[in-house]
């Protein structure tokens, strides 16, 4: 008997049936059995599931001699599962990595009877939505476990069947079979929902939900099926009123819902034809009529009138008021449009104006004394920049930094540190008087103009394994939305560039071929990694909330640009549970998608999500072990010369659509893992710690950080503020 019985009803998906059954029986960390109920499909997928089904016993599959349709084929699915709670999966959708170890831990925990848990749209290009339930949750701070009727907003998430994890024996003792119709989602999810006193909810995406671009059930028309929605709420009264559910709260959010999806159905003529619109108004006037809860107001003066109109089966005026409605909408967002221009000229005006003082203040003499810094578009004090402005302000005191902030991060400044806002008549200021500007990305030429006498030094933020700049036309996917002669512009102010090592500064010429000198001394902002005190380190452990001896194991994987939403790669969960109780993984996304706050729990007793931890390097010499993908950190943490991990499972489609500078299983710095299992494998033997990988560290830092003298910072100060020739 498994803990989970995953039920897979299969009709016609053979394109999207791999990645479905590849999502689920390749994650590990719960106990599961797949039913897969084959319903008599013609397009090949029967042949998937025996394939898949050969090779791993977990998944059953049923080959039904006729089709039954997907309610009937889930009841099918259902008296064969034998596990203790039961999750209704549509097989053109997809299971989130690490989502079965997270759904069956918080299902152990909590011990309900049904489970939501957050789930993601996927449109057809491949881009991901997510849909948190605190959104569709009230109050939004939820007890771990409660019923319907003290929470009745629990009815607002989506009402399929893929977003909830039931109790199997609860469930059969229910007896809600799903009906032989569409919208037959409606008639079991409901009563299911509201029958539960013990729900509880996992804030995680675990589930991919596909918007394909045809065969939604929302865009078919042409016969009765939409007018099924009534039947299935038919059904779900009936079964609240046989279980004798009267809580007026849960009864007016039930009605909320259907008079919602009746409307939805209703609300263009791809559902409902024409011709048929006025059947299904009186269907709808008549059901709305008898269900609505005594002493339920309308919830405005809108609905009001479609509610007067409703009750008095109205038809023509209701449909009036719908056009008058829609006219009324169209009016008001050409007002709307009117204002934005308005504002729009307003706007441009003051951009003039603005240009205008930018203007007048190039003119006058560059203050041979100032200094301006930004770093990664202007988000705070970061990086190489901000190694660089420590430094100038012990070496070169005379000369006055002032940093470029943009507004929603000016509080995140240090004490003590000067800056300016972007947009600012003390940004044009700055930038048009500066001395010396050093950015670790460009300076935005809507703010910014070279001017003769003054030095722009491009810090950079990474030594890049990714292509770059110039190379992206060979790999559109990574250059999306980029305009290359823009870029090339912008490169053209540079009059110092920094790099690490022979092979970034080769790098650098290939990416952005416009004049300018290199400095090769590394990077200012691993100056820090060297410097840094004896008790540095255990300070930012003790932070971090570290024990003493405790393995620190950094996971940072890169920012995939195919990807809309953040979704690790790796199951971290998995990882800690592996790595014993000595251990603790620290949990950083990309800044592209790192949230904002500080460090917290990752929903694991040992993962804690540092994303938003503003100091990497600090976060560098905490950490033991080094896993990352693509990510340029692996550079940059090769100065400590501590074991890493490279996680690399879609290496091959990596390389093919973002474009590499070379072959990184040619030249690790250290152990290479394609699969979790040969991850974990890696520290059960040791072998991260191994000479094998110490050797091919060794061969890698002096291949790509040969400058780790900890002066990088020094240099740049001595050599472009204070006149010095190099050492």
């Amino acid at each position: 008997m498994a803990f989970l019985s995953i039920v897979l009803p299969v009709y016609g998906v053979a394109g999207y049936l791999e990645e479905c059954l590849d999502s689920i029986l390749d994650q590990t960390g719960a106990d599961i059995e797949v039913i897969a109920v084959d319903d008599a499909s013609t397009d090949g997928s029967a042949a998937i599931l025996d394939r898949y089904a050969a090779r791993d016993t977990r998944l059953r599959v049923m080959h039904l001699a006729e089709n039954v349709g997907l309610g009937p084929a889930r009841n099918i699915g259902l008296a064969e599962a034998t596990g203790e709670y039961v999750w209704f999966v549509d097989s053109d959708d997809y299971l989130a990595p690490g989502a079965l170890r997270a759904v069956a831990r918080r299902l152990r925990e909590t011990t309900p009877q049904v489970m939501l848990f957050d789930f993601a749209k996927v449109d057809v290009t491949g881009r991901t939505r997510r849909s948190p339930l605190q959104w569709r949750l009230k109050p939004l701070e939820t007890p771990d476990v409660f019923s319907a009727v003290e929470i009745p907003h629990v009815l607002r998430p989506l009402h399929t069947a893929w977003s909830r994890v039931i109790r199997r024996d609860w469930l059969i003792g229910l007896d809600i079979p799903f009906q032989a119709a569409w919208y037959e989602d409606v008639s079991f999810t409901y009563p299911v929902t509201a029958a539960a006193d013990r729900i509880s909810v996992l804030y995680r995406v675990c589930y991919y939900y596909r918007q394909r671009a045809h065969g939604s059930i929302t865009k078919s028309h042409g016969d009765d099926r939409h007018f099924h929605v009534f039947d299935q709420y038919k059904i779900v009264y009936d079964t609240l009123d046989k279980w004798e559910i009267n809580d007026p709260g849960l009864r007016e959010a039930m009605y909320t819902r259907m008079q919602y999806h009746f409307r939805f159905v209703f609300g263009g003529t791809e559902r409902v034809p024409r011709s048929r619109r006025r059947e299904y108004f009186i269907r709808m006037a008549a059901d709305l009529r008898a269900r609505r809860p005594a002493g339920m107001p309308p919830a405005g003066r809108m609905e009001r009138l479609r509610w007067w109109l409703i009750t008095r089966g109205a038809w023509r005026s209701f449909n009036a008021a719908r056009v008058a409605k829609d006219t009324a909408g169209s009016m008001k967002r050409t007002s709307r449009k009117t204002r934005r221009n308005v504002v729009r000229v307003f706007q441009a005006g003051s951009r003039r104006l603005l240009h205008g003082y930018a203007w007048a203040q190039r003119r006058l003499p560059v203050d041979q004394h100032l200094a301006v810094y930004s770093a990664y578009w202007a988000i705070g004090y970061r990086c190489s920049p901000a190694a660089i402005y420590e430094k100038a302000r012990e070496l070169a005191p005379q000369i006055r930094g002032v940093w470029v902030v943009d507004k929603k991060y000016a509080d995140t400044m240090p004490p003590g540190v000067d800056y300016v806002t972007t947009g600012s008549r003390e940004h044009l200021r700055a930038l048009a008087r500066a001395r010396y500007l050093i950015n670790n990305v460009n300076f935005s030429h809507d703010h910014y103009r070279k001017r003769p006498g003054t030095t722009v030094v491009q810090t950079h933020h990474g030594t890049p394994l990714k292509a770059m700049g110039m190379e992206h036309h060979k790999y559109p996917v990574g250059g999306h939305g980029m305009n290359l002669r823009e870029l090339l512009g912008r490169c053209s102010d540079w009059d110092v560039s920094i790099s690490t090592s022979a092979f970034n500064t080769a790098v650098w010429q290939r990416a952005y071929p416009v004049p300018y000198r290199t400095m090769e001394i590394g990077y200012p902002r691993n100056d820090y990694l060297v410097n840094a005190a004896p008790g540095e380190r255990d300070r930012i452990r003790r932070e971090l909330g570290l024990a003493e001896g405790e393995l620190a194991v950094l996971y940072a994987p890169t920012h995939r640009d195919w990807q809309g939403t953040f979704s690790p790669m790796l199951d971290v969960e998995e990882l800690a549970d592996e790595l014993g109780e000595n251990a603790r993984v620290l949990m950083r996304a990309h800044y592209f998608n790192a949230p904002a706050g500080g460090v917290g729990s990752g929903g694991h007793p040992r993962v804690f999500d540092v994303s938003a931890y503003p100091k990497v390097e600090e976060l560098y010499l905490a950490t033991d072990v080094l896993i990352t993908d693509y990510s340029s950190l692996m550079f940059d943490f090769a100065v400590l010369d501590r074991p890493m991990v490279i996680f690399a499972p879609d290496w091959d489609a990596y390389q093919r659509v973002r474009g590499v500078t070379f072959d990184l299983f040619e030249t690790p710095p250290g152990v290479i893992a394609t699969t979790p299992a040969d991850l974990i494998d890696a520290f059960r033997t040791g072998e991260v710690h191994g000479d094998a990988a110490a050797k091919a560290r060794t061969e890698f830092r002096e291949r790509f950080c040969p400058h780790r003298d900890g002066k990088a910072s020094e240099r740049v100060v001595r050599e472009i503020m204070l006149g010095e020739s190099p050492a």
